[in-house]
């Protein structure tokens, strides 16, 4: 990566794009993470900068856990989308990202994704938690919710999505950007 300029850096293709890396910056280490405004999973843009990110660690000998990476989402059921979205909106000071999702305008808590339903669930899983991984981590992700009591509802959409449950039958769900279009 190149040098920073007198405290900026340099003009590339994500400024005109608007589109930059947020770093979180901890004593046990760095987290860096590439969102894409329209959509949950990489984009090229997002490729190209973790790739000239991951060149810059190695060269400072920083090293990567990519099995510490995650992004969370909370998935809503709603019959009707526009009734109930508001609501969620402003109880948490969210923002629009479509007409199905909101996120954290300082990106610290997990977004809100809403699952458009047929009928009303009573009883059962009306928001489940998606914990969207690297795609070479999801497996071992999985491995260790199952030794820890949960169990495999379906894997029918892998490697898109597996459903996972806890011993209590709480659905959750483990994302990674496989399969998506």
């Amino acid at each position: 990566m190149p040098e920073p300029v007198s405290g900026h850096w340099p003009k590339r293709s994500s400024d005109a794009a608007d589109h930059h890396p947020h770093v979180d910056l901890r004593p046990d280490g760095v987290t860096v993470r590439l969102p894409t405004p329209e959509v949950d999973w990489p984009s090229e843009c997002d490729v190209t900068l973790a790739r000239q990110i991951s060149q810059a660690a190695r060269e400072l000998d920083v090293p990567a856990d990519p099995a510490a990476l995650q992004h969370l989402n909370v998935a809503v059921d709603a019959l009707v989308i526009p009734e109930v979205l508001p609501f969620w909106r402003a109880l948490l000071g969210d923002r629009d990202k479509g007409p199905e999702d909101l996120i954290d305008p300082h990106g610290h808590g997990p977004s809100l994704w809403f699952q458009q339903t047929d009928a009303r669930r009573t009883g059962r899983n009306r928001l489940h938690v998606d914990v969207s991984v690297p795609h070479d981590q999801a497996e071992a992700r999985i491995a260790a919710a199952l030794a820890a009591g949960g169990r495999l509802v379906t894997d029918q959409n892998a490697p898109t999505w597996w459903a996972l449950a806890d011993a209590e039958g709480k659905e959750a769900r483990v994302a990674t950007w496989l399969g998506r279009d």
